[in-house]
């Protein structure tokens, strides 16, 4: 699997690509916040930390281009919690 997530902006998601498939998180932008809309990996390949994978690379893009995060996905939220160092990215 590749580590680089991508910003497609055309298709308004971060992608995940990888032998088999391509993982993505869907996102809406408004000024200095991205709302974070579906994170989604293929069925066959659920349970491999792809999600986990797209997610992360999302939020490492996001805080390098100094924006903050609306988390509307439940998974992508889960994750917020999970892993405290992205806790600051969250927009209040």
């Amino acid at each position: 699997m590749s580590d680089a997530v991508r910003d497609n902006s055309s298709l308004g998601r971060y992608e995940l690509a990888f032998p088999g498939g391509v993982a993505f998180v869907t996102y809406r932008r408004s000024p200095g916040v991205v709302a974070l809309l579906h994170a989604e990996v293929p069925a066959q390949f659920a349970g491999r930390g792809i999600g986990a994978a797209v997610t992360r690379g999302a939020l490492e893009a996001i805080r390098a281009a100094g924006q903050k995060v609306d988390p509307r996905c439940p998974f992508i939220a889960a994750f917020i919690r999970r892993y405290p160092e992205f806790q600051d990215l969250v927009a209040t």
